[in-house]
């Protein structure tokens, strides 16, 4: 037999075994339906083996996985909940062989995140699949706006949350309003100082004028969160100094805590309730506010979420 003969052979064969492979792999893939058991399906498991098997077709594997795993989470949360073992398993099969599909990386962690029974409660798988997302995916910004929402929302990780968004912000073509998400959620967390910077630069960069209203009103609300902190430090030392609250204002100004009564930005007086908090007059005023608000007044620093374009 010729060398050319003997290399068709054998290519030959490498393609009908690939082709029986992919026969099994595709078998496989249908047995992923609701009420299928974890064993049926993780035979084959490994992303590196199905993509050994993909003959190439990376892609269109990719596409199979991924309408396997919405197919999947559908079923069940349809049926009233139920165990998603197989979803991370799809999940990460589909990005592994596609690391550029981003869709499974914004409706997969959204099907990861989702609460039991209606949704799988992994919340740590949502954050390696967005973070691999990412990694792979450098400039897509959205990918930044889901992690952050994770760790806002889910993880309650503020600090993080806004690092994340801030992160996205910086991306070539991102949405202006992920800065905004970054400035907030650091000003929710406690992070003043970094809010301030992130509010000032919103301010001073953006072109945007409600989203620069908006800046201004966030800045007007963290001074007076700084003032009300440090006025209730000196409520305090007035305490210890005379064992009892100060009345007003005026006995902090007699105490020589104070050089005279302290005003908001608004120019209002600062109002000392008799149980030592010290609050703003009027907290319409003060959109975005946490501190110096009346008892029962609800704060408003909330991160809104954009709408998906």
């Amino acid at each position: 037999m010729s060398r050319r003969h003997k290399v068709t052979a054998v290519a030959s064969a490498l393609l009908i075994l690939s082709m029986v492979g992919s026969v099994l792999l595709l078998r496989a893939v249908d047995q992923v339906r609701s009420g299928a058991t974890l064993e049926e399906f993780l035979y084959i498991s490994s992303p590196k083996l199905v993509k050994r098997m993909s003959l190439g077709y990376d892609g269109l594997l990719a596409d199979i996985y991924w309408t396997r795993a919405v197919q999947y989470y559908g079923g069940l949360h349809h049926q009233g909940g139920g165990r998603f073992e197989l979803l991370w398993p799809l999940l990460n099969i589909t990005t592994q062989l596609d690391p550029h599909f981003i869709p499974a990386y914004q409706y997969g962690a959204a099907f990861l995140t989702g609460k039991p029974p209606y949704g799988a409660g992994m919340v740590d798988k949502a954050i390696q699949l967005v973070e691999y997302g990412i990694e792979n995916n450098p400039d897509e910004w959205r990918l930044y706006e889901d992690l952050g929402f994770i760790y806002y929302s889910d993880v309650k990780d503020y600090k993080k949350a806004a690092e994340v968004f801030r992160r996205g912000s910086q991306r070539p073509n991102a949405h202006p309003f992920l800065g905004v998400l970054a400035a907030q959620a650091a000003e929710h967390g406690g992070e003043t100082q970094t809010a301030q910077l992130l509010w000032r630069a919103i301010y001073e960069t953006t072109p945007d004028k409600d989203i620069r209203s908006t800046a201004a009103w966030h800045l007007r609300a963290l001074k007076v969160d700084e003032t009300v902190s440090q006025l209730d430090q000196l409520v305090e030392t007035y305490r210890q100094r005379n064992g009892h609250l100060p009345g007003s204002f005026v006995d902090m100004v007699r105490a020589g805590l104070l050089p005279g009564i302290p005003l908001d930005p608004s120019g209002q007086a600062y109002q000392l309730e008799s149980n030592g908090r010290v609050v703003v007059q009027d907290p319409e005023n003060f959109p975005f506010l946490e501190k110096g608000l009346p008892e029962g007044y609800p704060p408003t620093n909330i991160v809104p979420r954009r709408g998906k374009e």
